[in-house]
């Protein structure tokens, strides 16, 4: 699982959690106003039954999420190790390109000496 979609899916049961809590707390107001009025036993055993499920259904994300979220994180680990890794190499590949590039003046500085020494000579 890669990083995005560790991190989509942690957002997808987190909006899941709260569209439950939402549904539990209408049936919940739901529920008080019935009982308010005169209801079937049916209809308010059905009530608690969904409520349940509910909750059942809330738990099994969490416990979900909570999975997903120690997912998401080696995946965040992996990702600042290879981060890490590349700054390295980047800082690595700009010294050696500055190592090159001082001893090429070098090369061309030794070459303009051995000219001008020649030149002198002939003199």
């Amino acid at each position: 699982m890669s990083l995005k979609t560790a991190q989509l899916e942690v957002a997808r049961v987190r909006r899941r959690i709260d569209e439950l809590t939402e549904e539990m707390a209408k049936a919940s107001q739901e529920r008080g106003r019935a009982l308010q009025n005169s209801i079937s036993a049916n209809r308010l055993q059905s009530m608690q039954v969904e409520i349940n499920a509910a909750i059942e259904a809330k738990q099994t994300l969490l416990e979900t999420l909570q999975t997903l979220t120690l997912q998401r994180d080696m995946q965040m680990e992996i990702y600042r190790d290879a981060h890490r890794g590349r700054r390295v190499l980047t800082e690595l590949r700009a010294q050696k390109r500055n190592l090159y590039e001082q001893e090429e003046l070098r090369r061309q500085q030794k070459q303009l000496d051995e000219i001008f020494a020649a030149r002198w000579l002939r003199s």
